[in-house]
């Protein structure tokens, strides 16, 4: 008989950021966002900047993530990852600038690493903006 709900917790070097009973994850995988339900078979993924959900009864949840792993039990999902934002706790006014000041970064001249950190700048704003409007949009 399968598990009726899964354990997820969301970890930074920073510490745990999100620790609950969930019904179903979503995660942005490195190949394309993945699902997980109680009883899933498990694996592991590397992930990359995105936004993850999370449901719990009908209420959605959403987290701005950025880098890391996932490992996916069939009764829990551990996703350690560089950074981890609570959409909530998102200023959306401070994500759109920085997500401005990102694309400016990219268009520039420089370096192979100035462009590299560019991007990695530019997805984590895009993260956090998708993660914010998704969070309000659903309220």
């Amino acid at each position: 008989m399968a598990e009726q709900n899964l354990e997820l917790e969301i970890v930074t070097p920073a510490g745990v950021v999100v620790r609950e009973n969930v019904d179903e994850v979503e995660a942005p995988g490195i190949l394309g966002h993945f699902g997980v339900l109680p009883g899933h078979r498990p694996f592991m993924s590397q992930l990359r900047a995105g936004q993850l959900r999370y449901r719990m009864g009908k209420d959605h949840h959403f987290v701005a993530v950025h880098w890391g792993f996932a490992e996916v039990l069939p009764n829990k999902v551990t996703i350690l990852v560089e950074t981890a934002e609570v959409a909530d706790d998102i200023d959306l006014e401070r994500a759109e600038s920085a997500k401005a000041r990102a694309e400016q970064r990219l268009q520039e001249f420089g370096t192979a690493y100035e462009m590299e950190t560019a991007r990695a700048d530019f997805e984590r704003a895009e993260a956090r903006l998708a993660a914010a409007r998704q969070a309000r949009n659903s309220s």
